[in-house]
């Protein structure tokens, strides 16, 4: 962080090395992506037993399945005989087991070694013991997270204390009625910045004004650079003619019923530490996952998801996926124009942040405490 003195109005944000620096990012995938609470994947896209998808989680690969009961597990993607990458493919169906394509190691949907060359002759290996180590896994909002630590954080003081400090409660979410929603679109990201780019972009809507056109037409608060993540509660209203959460603001599509008249005709956008946004409006949830690859390199899982039969029945989303797809395209070209300074000699001690912006003041000063831990 910058040691010049600074204005009462102006806060520094990290150093340009955060940002690029193969051994910060190393540290961070070891004190927070491999230690927290991350989002992986949709349960809906395991829809029945042996389906699974890898997902990276810091350094690791990741299989996220459906055992034979229809409960999700999910194991380190490595065979436990030398170290092979058990599934190559992002997804799939396991039909009856898992096994490996080096020495034919195979284990059951629950991770159990149940087979391999000459096994029978080796009767002392314990086929538990041996199997697929664990991970823990959680079911919220009809996402599976999942924990690397041996012992995970509280889920209900990490995951669910970042809706309630946001909205001020979780029945404000449980409205929208996440995990009985269709993906109506699914968009994936490979943006060239830093994950903490993209989060602090998300964060803040001092830029708004200058780089999304369509989303202040619709949502007129933010030109004032005011997020709405900046106040506790609040959702930003939508424009006086503004029909829906549309690329035009015409009418959008059929609103989910347990959203209150209070949260009708407004946007509420939540962070969810560390890799995951929540974007709710009256008639569908935008849901953002975040995997970082690399210093620099973040692919981002996006997901536009509404009520059953609005999919089912074939209507258009054009209008209304087009809307937070620009602005998603215009966020992540901005993070991208910032990624080559964060090496600049000029950006040695960062930036800083205006008044509008001093919430991402903590989410540095989290940052900085879980990598010190």
């Amino acid at each position: 962080m910058s040691t010049t003195a600074l204005p009462p109005s102006l806060v520094p944000t990290l150093g340009g090395a955060y940002y690029v620096d193969p051994e910060i990012f190393a540290k961070e995938q070891e004190k927070v992506f491999e230690a927290m609470w991350v989002c992986a994947v949709r349960a809906a896209d395991l829809e029945r037993p042996g389906a699974f998808r890898t997902v990276q989680v810091g350094r690791e690969s990741v299989i996220v399945s459906r055992s034979r009961k229809g409960e999700i597990r999910a194991f380190f993607n490595v065979c436990r005989h030398r170290g092979a990458k058990l599934c190559t493919a992002e997804s799939g169906v396991a039909e009856r087991n898992f096994q490996c394509p080096y020495h034919a190691w195979t284990y059951d949907l629950d991770g159990k070694l149940v087979a391999a060359p000459n096994l029978t002759k080796m009767p002392d290996i314990d086929r538990v013991e041996y199997g697929l180590r664990r991970i823990a896994v959680r079911e919220w909002l009809g996402y599976v997270w999942v924990c690397l630590a041996e012992q995970p954080p509280s889920f209900e003081a990490t995951v669910m204390q970042d809706v309630i400090d946001r909205l001020g409660e979780l029945d404000s979410v449980d409205h929208y009625t996440i995990g009985e929603l269709a993906p109506g679109r699914r968009i994936v990201y490979d943006v060239k910045a830093n994950w903490k780019l993209i989060i602090e972009n998300f964060m803040e809507c001092y830029h708004c004004a200058t780089i999304h056109p369509e989303l202040t037409e619709v949502l007129p608060e933010f030109a004032d650079g005011y997020a709405a993540q900046y106040f506790v509660g609040h959702g930003a209203e939508f424009g006086e003619g503004v029909e829906g959460f549309t690329i035009d603001g015409s009418a959008g599509l059929d609103r989910l019923p347990a959203v209150s008249e209070e949260q009708d005709r407004r946007y509420y956008a939540i962070t969810v530490r560390p890799l995951v946004f929540i974007n709710l409006v009256p008639d569908h949830v935008i849901f953002h996952r975040m995997f970082p690859l690399a210093a620099d390199r973040t692919m981002v899982e996006c997901d536009w998801l509404y009520l059953p039969g609005v999919v089912e029945s074939g209507r258009d989303l054009s209008r209304s996926v087009e809307l937070f797809h620009r602005v998603n395209q215009q966020d992540f070209e901005a993070c991208e124009r910032c990624q080559p300074a964060m090496s600049s000699r000029m950006y040695k001690d960062g930036g800083v942040l205006v008044p509008s912006e001093a919430h991402i003041g903590e989410f540095h000063a989290w940052l900085t405490t879980a990598l010190e831990a």
